[in-house]
């Protein structure tokens, strides 16, 4: 049997672990799209004899690439924040009524206190000191006693969840909205 069949044989028969495996670590969209780097990756290895576990190996790629993408994630996701938070305030601005911004922003800042509290201690304290107060990975690393990519893997976790919360909470609030609407029509 070849490389290129013995790959893809291995892939195919780990395809749905990996993703299942996936789901826990990138949002549901990105699943794909690292199943399909992963097997990219994989045609890519020229000599597969020192692979003596080859379900492994494709998990691992597997889980690299999704920590690669929570880091990229990770930057897009400031600069979309940073992009929101300009666009939410060039149309706050619309708004005469101060009670309604203040009362919009302090119910936002509690849904992100709330993401926060729900994080894993461990993960909590890495992305507090990381988001909150703006030290470095090693820094946090030598606070909490263990390591720069432990910290890091706490962070990305960090993003990832909180984020979800607060999707979970726009999209409750803009249902309930909707459902409003609905009534009062």
């Amino acid at each position: 049997m070849s490389v290129d069949n013995t790959i893809h044989n291995a892939y195919m028969t780990a395809r749905n672990g990996i993703a299942k495996m996936l789901s826990r670590l990138v949002p549901p969209k990105e699943v794909d799209d690292i199943l399909q780097d992963t097997y990219v990756r994989l045609c890519q290895v020229k000599d597969t004899s020192h692979i003596r576990e080859p379900r492994s190996f494709l998990y691992k790629t597997a889980r690299n690439l999704a920590y690669d993408h929570l880091k990229r994630a990770d930057v897009r996701l400031i600069d979309d924040a940073i992009e929101a938070i300009d666009q939410l305030d060039s149309q706050l601005d619309e708004f005469e009524d101060e009670t309604l911004r203040q009362t919009a922003s302090q119910q936002e800042f509690a849904h992100f206190c709330d993401a926060v509290r729900l994080l894993p201690p461990q993960c909590r304290r890495a992305f507090v000191l990381k988001k909150v107060y703006g030290h470095t990975q090693k820094a946090i690393a030598t606070e909490l006693g263990i390591s720069e990519k432990t910290v890091e893997k706490h962070i990305a976790e960090g993003v990832k969840r909180c984020t979800l919360h607060m999707r979970k909470v726009q999209q409750r609030d803009e249902g309930v909205t909707g459902m409003r609407g609905q009534h009062n029509g």
